[in-house]
């Protein structure tokens, strides 16, 4: 599962828009707008949430679930648990 917040880090740490990352995985600008603005984990068709993982994958990007330790080398950003 992917939430908004790592949605719009992964852009950050890129230095891409939101159109750039709608071209890149293959979906539309509103897609990826709606997905930003909701409220914790991102909803939508699993193939349409796949395509995106997997753009930010390939560009790059390890996205970290809650729990688990990061398979790849290299500088990242974790959210910490809330206190």
């Amino acid at each position: 599962m992917i939430s908004a917040a790592q949605l719009r880090a992964a852009r950050a740490l890129l230095g891409i828009d939101q159109r750039t990352l709608a071209a890149w995985a293959g979906v539309s600008l509103p897609t990826i707008q709606r997905m930003e603005a909701s409220p914790g984990t991102v909803r939508g068709a699993v193939s349409t949430l796949t395509r995106i993982v997997d753009a930010l994958a390939a560009a790059g990007v390890e996205l970290i679930g809650n729990d688990q330790p990061s398979q790849g080398r290299g500088r990242g950003v974790r959210l910490k648990e809330p206190a």
